[in-house]
């Protein structure tokens, strides 16, 4: 269940920031095209995830935030701990997508 919410904080805050950035008007009303076929400008890159799949990128976006102030960590095998710990980079141009072979 951890892992669930996680990924849903992390899409809230997604959300929250197309919101401030004043994109959420471009966003699809059906929920299923939204996540199914990515209705949404902009994306949220994660390390690891098979858009940006080398997790040792992550060392240079820790060095960058300094998530140690909150007490997260960067182990030997370059996963973020706590374990349901997360990081994004948040793109909002409108050809971001995770994939964009045609």
């Amino acid at each position: 269940m951890s892992v669930q919410l996680t990924e849903a904080l992390a899409e809230y805050w997604h959300a929250r920031i197309r919101q401030e950035w004043g994109y959420e008007f471009e966003d699809v009303a059906d929920m299923d095209t939204l996540i199914a076929k990515q209705g949404y400008r902009g994306s949220r890159y994660s390390f690891g995830y098979p858009a940006c799949p080398d997790l040792e990128l992550q060392v240079g976006l820790m060095e960058l935030l300094e998530p140690e102030r909150i007490g997260v960590t960067l182990s030997e095998e370059f996963q973020l701990h706590p374990e349901q710990s997360t990081s994004a980079i948040v793109v909002h141009h409108p050809e971001a997508k995770y994939f964009n072979a045609n």
